[in-house]
């Protein structure tokens, strides 16, 4: 299974952007896919997730309001539209999948990994 991010890029911050990601490979089913995020020194840190079985969707308290999670599970493609993009939001991000029922929240939980897409916002 593979995991592509795509759609990063530098955006003024205010401004929007919308990240994609498919998965693609041997027949893939997931419980629940989510983005991830991560700066040089820093642990990867959770920003959203999806559930298949309910299309429940969860955030960080720090994108919530201003990112939206969705996608297609028959499809296997998420995207993540960012909204009132901030400085602190600069960071390479990552789409993960989980196959088995869990927490989507954690790091060490996910199943598969994407390559990662960098975000960059100017202030």
């Amino acid at each position: 299974v593979q995991l592509q991010a795509s759609g990063g890029g530098l955006v003024q911050a205010g401004g929007s952007l919308r990240v994609s990601c498919a998965a693609s490979g041997r027949t893939f089913s997931s419980y629940g896919m989510g983005w991830f995020r991560q700066v040089p020194g820093k642990e990867r840190e959770f920003v959203a997730a999806i559930s298949w079985s309910s299309y429940s969707t969860y955030y960080a308290d720090s994108v919530k309001g201003r990112f939206t999670i969705f996608g297609d599970n028959a499809k296997n493609t998420m995207y993540l539209q960012m909204n009132s993009l901030k400085p602190e939001d600069t960071a390479v991000y990552y789409c993960a999948a989980k196959e088995r029922w869990g927490s989507l929240r954690d790091v060490k939980g996910m199943d598969y990994w994407g390559k990662g897409t960098l975000v960059t916002v100017s202030s």
